[in-house]
């Protein structure tokens, strides 16, 4: 995606030694898709990492659980759904409440 080199560059400079890594990378992606009811050529995108020995998928979605509600809210329920991309392995959605 367009968040990538933001992505390479944090990993680049981050010192492992004082511990992982944990980051969000929301950002403008652009697709050669035709646009639909469901499929933009153009849209938003929050991509989250968290890198380092012995984390799991749950640091993973608690940091992105963090920066959601700090974002849009306390209240916003959160659903977290297994995903398969074939560039990142394990892959989640996530989809947040609007009311």
């Amino acid at each position: 995606t367009h968040m990538s080199p933001d992505e390479a560059r944090e990993l680049e400079k981050h010192d492992f030694s004082q511990g992982p890594l944990k980051m969000v990378s929301p950002g403008r992606v652009y697709r050669r898709d035709t646009d639909d009811a469901t499929h933009s050529h153009q849209f938003f995108q929050m991509e989250g990492q968290y890198i380092g020995k012995n984390v799991t998928m749950a640091d993973l979605k608690g940091t992105l659980e963090f920066a959601i509600r700090q974002i849009f809210g306390e209240e916003r329920e959160i659903r977290f759904r297994p995903s398969y991309f074939p560039f990142t392995e394990p892959s989640v959605e996530v989809d947040i409440s609007c009311f």
